[in-house]
């Protein structure tokens, strides 16, 4: 079994930030992620309504779709959509991360302690909300 993550970016290096940070398992007690890389909005969506997404991480930061307005919408617009972990730019933008109605959030850059725990804390509320 693994879990499906699901990381827009429109930069190649945050998306590449986000793989290194989460590694092959980010904890011992959550399954092995595979990462579904997106770059635009569209693709988003289109990911999002063939299914399958355990976590999306988005790019508060991104552009011209911001993480936080994808968020608010996909929140408003996908049946049972998955829990958001959310990349902001400062600690002060974790107001505008609430706004969104993102799960939790981290600061870039990616600091890959902090990411993992975020992410495995995410993955384990998504399995057990399955079981």
């Amino acid at each position: 079994m693994t879990a499906t993550v699901l990381v827009y970016s429109d930069n190649a290096n945050t998306r590449e930030q986000v793989r290194l940070a989460a590694g092959r398992r980010p904890a011992a007690d959550v399954p092995p992620v595979e990462f579904l890389e997106c770059a635009t909005l569209p693709a988003v969506l289109k990911a999002l309504d063939e299914g399958g997404v355990d976590v999306c991480v988005l790019d508060g930061e991104a552009v011209p779709a911001g993480g936080m307005g994808v968020c608010r919408q996909i929140k408003d617009e996908i049946f049972n959509c998955p829990p958001v972990l959310l990349l902001i730019g400062r600690p002060q933008d974790s107001w505008l991360a609430t706004w969104s109605r993102a799960e939790s959030a981290v600061t870039l850059p990616v600091d890959p302690v902090e990411f993992a725990d975020a992410l495995a804390a995410l993955l384990r509320r998504r399995l057990a909300a399955r079981a």
